[in-house]
């Protein structure tokens, strides 16, 4: 009997424990394969399913129409290196160390890949990077050398070695990515971030889209001609379509067609491109433009040539999707879309980013996945590119670590009327002063409030209702009438500062109530 008895207990522990084992193989079943697309400077006002009407951007609409769109997604830092430190870490600029452009990202921290790499995931980044080390927490890598050129772009490999590739970038970017997908071992569930070249300066169209928008002329921004009164750090910057813009090398008016990213050209994309743009010369030539008249001309050439190559990274995005489509991995794949930061499209006069100001503050993030999100889900609950990792992470059913600053998105996705979410931005911009004079800052925004604390070159504060004046042309800051907001939002602003642990943002302030208060003592 005690025999018999034995045996069947070891039969219900074995069933038990085979159990066990059959849920965690299903749970591991389950991870859902992610692809992360993060493009370069692409405004939301240049996407059609952000209200956008500057061109048509089908196959990004495609994932809002498929999944969700955020419609309060915002940057930490707005510029590209560091954004992109935030997507690896989950961390802020001051926290992951990448504070500015063009200094070596510290890959030996806690990456969001490395992670998904120990739990069962192959991982692979291909097209921009940019942070002047080699990739970690990468099983595969095929990055662009530095900002990466337009046409003939150099890679640098997994083996490390450093390759001229023919072509144009976003195109060979598509390639290569596909090429790994088609790669990878199908047993396994993937991570592949797909860096886009685009939509940054110098704007070079690929060759099948030059002139494709040269029959439209583009509306001029109300603030176009800004004067910035009240409003001194917006003032000393050196980032206006009219003062800032090259007429060579972003207009490309009068060019050499062998310095810059042209002395890349073999014989074919020389004479093709030279002929599309001698005749924008001869155009320029001929109008004899000068002050205002000059500056709205320049405005048209810039947004001609950003958008067509807007249009090629669209184009290239529904291959991305086609191929989903083809290989039935759309159920079980979260697809993302991103931009490192906003941009301007001639607000304010500008081109470029930096600002806490909407237009460089607000990015795109649009996300589908079907076993989670309902298609055509609208969010308007805040997020930020800190959330980037923990969501992929909590999304792959990977333990998000407590350094990471980020939260996971996944409530939100799930219900947007979540009762408890956050509901202010904090802020912190540092390069400073080249390459566009944008003087540092750091700020809270709200839903309907923002308050910027400007240091270094100037020492202002700036206060904007976004109700009453979204265009941000009316710094409020001296109103009496907003004076109790003012006062609440900067208490709220160093809870902010203490929370996320900015030392320098904190010393900053108390330096500044210090002084205050032996003024007042006076």
């Amino acid at each position: 009997m005690n025999y018999l008895k034995s045996i069947l207990l070891s039969f219900i522990f074995l069933a038990s424990h085979s159990s066990q084992l059959l849920a965690q193989i299903s749970t591991k079943a389950k991870q859902p394969n992610i692809v992360f697309i993060i493009s370069d400077d692409h405004a939301f006002q240049a996407i059609g399913a952000y209200g956008g009407k500057l061109m048509p951007t089908p196959n990004i609409d495609r994932i809002a129409k498929e999944g969700a769109i955020f419609q309060n997604s915002f940057v930490t830092n707005s510029i590209c290196g560091p954004s992109r430190a935030t997507l690896l870490t989950g961390k802020y600029s001051h926290q992951n160390g990448y504070t500015i452009n063009e200094k070596k990202f510290v890959v030996n921290q806690f990456l969001f890949s490395r992670l998904l790499q120990e739990n069962n995931y192959q991982t692979a980044w291909v097209g921009k990077w940019h942070l002047g080390n080699l990739p970690q927490g990468f099983d595969y890598f095929k990055i662009l050398r530095g900002q990466g050129n337009y046409y003939n772009p150099d890679f640098i490999s997994s083996n490390k070695d450093t390759i001229k590739q023919n072509g144009y970038v976003t195109n060979i970017i598509t390639d290569k990515s596909l090429d790994w997908l088609n790669t990878r071992d199908p047993n396994k569930p993937f991570c592949l971030v797909i860096g886009e070249k685009a939509t940054h300066r110098e704007w070079i169209p690929d060759l099948p889209d030059l002139g494709v928008y040269d029959d439209i002329d583009f509306p001029l921004p109300s603030n176009f001609f800004d004067t910035y009164e009240g409003r001194e750090a917006a003032m000393h910057q050196d980032m206006t379509v009219e003062k800032t813009m090259r007429m060579n090398e972003d207009v490309k008016v009068h060019m050499d067609y062998i310095t810059g990213d042209f002395k890349r050209l073999n014989d074919e994309q020389r004479a093709v491109l030279k002929k599309y743009y001698d005749g924008v010369t001869k155009e320029f030539d001929e109008k004899k433009l000068s002050g205002k008249e000059l500056s709205k001309w320049k405005f048209q050439r810039y947004m001609k040539d950003y958008l067509a190559v807007a249009k090629s990274m669209d184009r290239n995005i529904g291959k991305i999707l086609d191929y989903l489509d083809k290989n039935n991995l759309v159920e079980n794949t979260v697809l993302v879309y991103v931009s490192d930061q906003g941009f301007y499209l001639g607000e304010h006069g500008w081109f470029d980013k930096r600002f806490m100001y909407e237009e460089s503050l607000k990015t795109p993030f649009l996300i589908r996945y079907p076993t989670l999100i309902k298609p055509g889900t609208h969010i308007t609950r805040f997020a930020s590119n800190i959330d980037w990792a923990p969501t992929i992470l909590d999304l792959a059913q990977v333990k998000i670590p407590a350094e990471v600053q980020g939260v996971s998105l996944v409530p939100v996705l799930k219900n947007n009327q979540v009762k408890q979410w956050k509901d202010e931005l904090y802020y912190h911009y540092y390069e400073y002063p080249e390459p566009h004079h944008v003087s540092p800052h750091f700020g809270i925004r709200t839903p309907q409030y923002k308050l910027i604390r400007f240091y270094n070159a100037k020492t202002t504060w700036e206060f904007y209702d976004l109700k009453n004046d979204p265009s941000e042309m009316k710094n409020s800051i001296h109103d009496k009438n907003y004076q109790s907001t003012i006062s609440n939002l900067k208490t709220k602003l160093a809870i902010l500062i203490y929370k996320y642990q900015d030392k320098e943002a904190k010393a900053i302030l108390e330096k500044e109530t210090s002084s205050t208060k032996n003024s007042s003592k006076k």
